[in-house]
């Protein structure tokens, strides 16, 4: 390790080094991302957990990605940006063994019914809301590692790149561990003599299996990881913690005197209002009776792996295009990118299509659009975080992004409940009002040259 270590260092100016660490560190990042807020949701829906139910309760799970800003100064201040990622890995394997061997395991008669009570998951929310803490802690180091081994123009360079990896972590998530649910489901429904599928024991295989990768990603990062230069705790020359208390309150109260902070707490809570009400209902919408009525593994085809890599293909242009132009000029065209594609969720409640085909283009267009179009949010929350405490800073913005998909998420299922699929996402799309109003008043007020992409 120490010979890996000494390489780093050695070759500590060369860019192409991050290609050993960012792939993985952002495959690492999204697997409890997408394990505890999308797969959950899947799972949850398989279980026959009503979408009222399932929509809040997957939604409280969110709230470390929320809160994190209150905390996000500890890992500013205390240890290295290094020591909190391995650190949260570890937990985080921990967790999801525990989540594989106590899942519960409703009846199939209760399972059929749709009217699996969530309150017999209480280990497994539990358990998910550890998960959660632990995640939320690792992305605000690695972010904070990431800044700090980047410059701006290769922060915004290196975008897609970790947004791809990112990407394939859930397509890893929401692809292949769904599409392994729904393998297993079919062969526990085979192999049984009235032919019902056992679900809890396919999601109980789901998760060890993500157990065991996610476990031999950290026994990488324990070796692989470099040690930046730039990645030290704030501390005196005799080892204590140097005016900890004090630091961490400047770095969370400066946040609030930035200049236009209210305007991008604004942004950063509507420009994905949109999605924040579609998140939680596409998956039981994919599977439901009244929807489209797909198994499990045909979801991880379609949505989870063809989705998500128009979702990644999506990201990788945005991350391109906004280094060539900057913030600025690429914020609109990514607004109609965020907005425009969710017709496609209207189309596909109204028409009701059973060719896979045709519902994979539909799925993927509304994929490439999202993807091309959080390119400029997580664009702009690194132009905002820019000072001092940029760590910190970030997290804090990412609480609020966490903000904006819990506030519609709350409500979501219980407003699909009253009013059926087909209105609930016309709702959606007026939605893409606040994210167009927004963008309006945020574009005015962005440094023209910030991501351009430096000539040399």
């Amino acid at each position: 390790m120490a010979s890996i270590q000494k390489f780093y260092q050695k070759h500590s100016d060369k860019q192409w080094l991050a290609w050993f660490w960012v792939p993985t560190l952002y495959f690492a990042e999204g697997i409890p991302y997408f394990l505890v807020n999308n797969i959950s949701v899947m799972m949850f829906a398989k279980m026959g957990v009503p979408n009222g139910q399932l929509a809040f309760f997957t939604t409280l799970l969110y709230f470390p990605w929320f809160l994190k800003g209150l905390w996000s100064p500890i890992v500013d201040v205390v240890k290295t940006k290094r020591w909190w990622i391995i650190a949260m890995q570890l937990l985080m394997v921990a967790a999801m063994v525990l989540l594989t061997f106590t899942l519960p395991k409703p009846s199939a008669e209760m399972v059929a019914s749709g009217q699996t009570p969530a309150t017999i998951f209480w280990l497994t929310l539990v358990l998910f809301i550890l998960t959660a803490f632990a995640s939320a802690t690792h992305d605000i180091a690695a972010d904070g590692f990431y800044m700090l081994a980047h410059d701006q123009s290769s922060q915004a360079a290196f975008i897609g790149i970790r947004s791809v990896f990112y990407r394939i972590s859930s397509v890893f998530g929401q692809g292949v561990l769904v599409f392994i649910a729904g393998i297993v489901e079919k062969k526990t429904a085979a192999a049984s003599p009235d032919g019902v599928a056992d679900i809890p024991f396919s999601w109980q295989v789901t998760l060890g299996v993500s157990a065991i990768v996610f476990a031999i990603i950290t026994l990488y990062h324990i070796f692989f990881l470099p040690k930046s230069k730039n990645d030290a705790p704030r501390v005196s020359s005799d080892g204590q913690q140097a005016n900890s208390v004090k630091e961490i309150g400047r770095s969370f109260s400066s946040f609030f005197k930035k200049k236009g902070v209210w305007l991008a707490i604004a942004f950063m809570l509507l420009y994905r209002l949109p999605e924040g009400f579609l998140i939680k209902m596409c998956q039981p919408f994919l599977v439901a009776k009244d929807g489209l009525g797909l198994d499990t593994d045909m979801v991880g085809i379609v949505y989870g792996t063809f989705g998500v890599l128009a979702l990644t293909l999506g990201g990788i242009l945005g991350g391109i295009f906004a280094s060539r132009v900057g913030l600025k000029k690429s914020l609109w065209w990514m607004a109609l990118g965020m907005t425009l594609p969710c017709l496609t969720f209207v189309y596909l409640a109204m028409a009701v299509p059973t060719n896979p085909v045709v519902i994979t283009i539909a799925l993927a267009i509304e994929q490439f659009g999202y993807g091309f179009g959080f390119t400029a949010y997580m664009l702009y929350m690194m132009y905002f975080s820019e000072g001092e405490f940029k760590t910190s800073h970030y997290a804090i913005c990412t609480a609020f992004m966490a903000l904006s998909m819990m506030l519609p998420g709350f409500v979501a299922g219980f407003i699909q409940e009253k009013i059926g699929y087909v209105w609930f996402f016309w709702m959606v799309m007026l939605c893409c009002v606040a994210t167009v109003v927004v963008t309006f008043l945020a574009e005015r007020k962005v440094d023209p040259e910030y991501g351009k992409k430096k000539v040399k």
